[in-house]
């Protein structure tokens, strides 16, 4: 089947890495996957046998996420957000896919609302109306207004055949985080969670690392500067801390220089993080989804330092919820300081790690056996009613 997959990251790397690891999923199972997104080019990503299409990209001004900004931070104004919705429709009328993807929205992204009505308008003038979903992670931002909870239920009751929950409903239900209507329930599929694949990787010796990191976003640095001043409190363990975001160079060699006198290694974010976890005496970092799944699945112990900036809630729920666990420690921003850190690397490396079950991590496969199986279901409707 041909299948489209459309996100746009505005902060962080996280919801990019995901819609590429379920498009890897899709590939994997015989399907042709063209993926668009509409964020700033990521190079680190993997995406060989997916056909990448790069709208205009955009970015948010930091946690402000209705001001949109160009790559170069100048405004994007109205004639570069039309065309990025022309070459979106464009590209549905000319791919006439069977099977829609858009992540996040409706349920957010609302600021893009334009672009991916005009999406649905035109997937619904195909000579096959595709089977459209939406594609959310566990935690969702709640609605600041009952007004949002209805326009997000009227798109998904006139436009949508279901919703792909990323998530286990016996751990974190949707509706911890956006009230689940009548409505919406009948449409919520829970996938599990999307995990990147760590089978195939080469075994690699327990090390001594605790790897330090804040996901692909340029943010992070009160965490990279607390990790320099704990590794000399923690003799014991060499940290690695994994830089993100574009300013990512520039911010290695200034970690470097308050480092100099500690065997810290600093480098740019990692393809293989998950591998380096596999191995990781511990983890520190942010608690963004997936991440936590890296960790979850990998069964690494580590300390979680959610991002709250901006009165962001999703990571310290999802941290708070980990953090019951005994292998997981959670230090918000404010409690955070060398001594902490590294009072809590050693509570979670005495944790040690843990066996995860495998088969909370199949959202990815899952996710395809659903958007196949509406897809085969609605082209039987189709040929019984000729």
């Amino acid at each position: 089947m041909q299948v489209l997959l459309v996100v746009t990251h505005l902060l962080g790397t996280g919801h990019l890495r995901r819609a590429i690891n379920l498009a890897k999923a899709f590939v994997a199972s015989g399907h042709s996957v063209t993926l668009v997104s509409g964020g700033l080019p990521v190079a680190a990503f993997d995406t060989d046998g997916i056909a990448l299409v790069q709208l205009p990209p955009l970015h948010s001004d930091g946690t402000n996420f209705t001001r949109l900004l160009k790559a170069d931070s100048s405004v994007a104004d109205e004639s570069y957000l039309a065309a990025r919705e022309i070459k979106l429709k464009q590209l549905v009328h000319n791919l006439q896919p069977e099977i829609i993807i858009t992540e996040l929205f409706p349920f957010g992204r609302r600021v893009l609302r334009r672009e991916f009505i005009g999406l649905l308008e035109v997937a619904q003038t195909l000579a096959t109306v595709p089977v459209i979903l939406s594609s959310v992670r566990d935690i969702l931002a709640a609605p600041s207004s009952a007004k949002k909870v209805q326009q997000t239920e009227t798109l998904i009751d006139r436009n949508y055949d279901g919703v792909a929950v990323h998530s286990d409903p016996d751990i974190t239900p949707l509706d911890v985080s956006w009230p689940v209507t009548d409505l919406i329930q009948a449409k919520l599929f829970y996938t599990g969670y999307v995990a990147q694949s760590v089978t195939g990787f080469k075994a690699k010796p327990s090390s001594a690392d605790v790897v330090v990191s804040a996901g692909g976003g340029s943010v992070g640095r009160h965490i990279y500067e607390a990790a320099i001043k704990a590794s000399r409190l923690s003799p014991d363990y060499r940290f690695r801390i994994l830089v993100g975001g574009r300013d990512a160079q520039t911010e290695v060699q200034r970690l470097q220089a308050l480092a100099t006198d500690t065997a810290v290694v600093i480098e740019p974010n990692r393809s293989d993080f998950a591998e380096l976890l596999t191995a990781a005496a511990c983890s520190v970092s942010m608690c963004g989804y997936n991440t936590a799944i890296d960790l979850l699945s990998t069964g690494t112990p580590g300390v979680l330092i959610p991002f709250d900036a901006g009165g962001e809630q999703e990571q310290t729920l999802r941290a708070t919820s980990l953090s019951r666990r005994s292998a997981y420690v959670m230090l918000l921003a404010k409690q955070l300081t060398p001594v902490s850190l590294a009072r809590a690397v050693a509570e979670t490396i005495v944790a040690g790690r843990f066996a995860s079950d495998k088969k909370q991590f199949n959202g990815a496969l899952e996710t395809v056996c659903f958007a196949t199986r509406l897809a085969q279901q609605k082209r039987q409707t189709i040929q019984g009613e000729k």
